[in-house]
């Protein structure tokens, strides 16, 4: 099987997971500093090559109410930049509070919020991933995930 690729999109910093390839588990892979990478997408595309992604689950932050704000605007329109950019399928996924669990998760590991910035971006992305391939194992036999998004 190929790999699925989990992106948690932010202005300053864009987190990448990637899931095994039995796609069950997520793992962190990298954070893209937007301001000392060119081209964002490109980096993107190459690690989508180089690591045999069939799809891109982009995090859709949503508002707790379901609505969508300035940040989740920000994320679709990402999205649409990759669809246009990258030959696999690109989808959106709800990831309310993702980044919020990923700190919480570090600070229980004894991270200090200083030790986290380099990669809480990717365990962002590794949650929201997570949470789509759990989907997936729970919707075996169904109609596939839900997106949510």
């Amino acid at each position: 099987m190929k790999r699925i690729m989990g992106i948690d999109y932010g202005r300053a910093r864009i987190g990448v997971a990637l899931s095994d390839e039995l796609q069950m588990l997520a793992h962190p892979t990298e954070t893209i500093a937007v301001a000392k990478v060119a081209d964002p997408v490109g980096r993107i595309a190459a690690l989508v090559a180089e690591k045999n992604v069939e799809l891109i689950v982009v995090g859709l932050p949503r508002h707790m109410n379901g609505s969508v704000g300035a940040s989740a605007e920000e994320a679709s329109g990402f999205a649409e930049k990759l669809r246009t950019e990258i030959a696999c399928p690109v989808r959106t996924w709800d990831e309310r509070l993702s980044t919020v669990a990923a700190q919480r998760a570090l600070r229980e590991a004894g991270k200090s919020v200083r030790e986290s910035r380099g990669y809480i971006d990717q365990v962002a992305a590794q949650m929201l991933l997570q949470s789509y391939l759990d989907s997936l194992v729970s919707n075996q036999g169904g109609l596939g995930p839900s997106p949510f998004a």
